[in-house]
């Protein structure tokens, strides 16, 4: 394995502020006197590459941490919505919540960390009866149209 050789403090410096997350692309590339092609021979650079992909994982690790930390929260307020007086918001909020599990095993993209999917969590008997509930008004909304 080859080496990668270190980066300007100007590129750096760009790649600091790019991710900082205050400034757009190009914002960025003009506080430093960059022009775009420069720019983009430094796309090119794999050195540059690797440290751009590598501020990326890392963005995303953090993005993926914030959603897990706040799941559990938003989950909740989910449920507590399916008691809402207006019916259209109770009835996306039930939507929702069936999709939960579809959703998280797609980001996922692969069973659990023992090897084995796990069990879905299992919903109480009026949450479930209110799920049922709203896609069944949902359904007769649908057929009179």
């Amino acid at each position: 394995m080859t080496k990668s050789r270190q980066l300007t403090r100007k590129q750096l410096a760009v790649i600091d502020d790019l991710f900082g997350g205050e400034l757009d692309e190009q914002t960025v590339l003009d506080k430093h006197k960059v022009s775009r092609s420069v720019y983009n021979r430094w796309l090119a650079d794999s050195s540059f590459a690797e440290q751009f992909d590598q501020r990326i994982a890392s963005a995303h690790r953090r993005s993926q941490l914030i959603i897990a930390r706040y799941a559990s929260l938003a989950t909740a307020k989910l449920v507590q919505l399916t008691d809402s007086e207006n019916q259209e918001t109770a009835r996306k909020a039930c939507l929702d919540i069936i999709s939960l599990p579809r959703l998280a095993a797609e980001r996922i993209g692969q069973p659990s960390e023992t090897g084995v999917a796990s069990r879905p969590q299992q919903l109480s008997q009026a949450t479930a009866s209110k799920l049922l509930a709203a896609l069944a008004e949902e359904k007769n909304d649908e057929e009179m149209e």
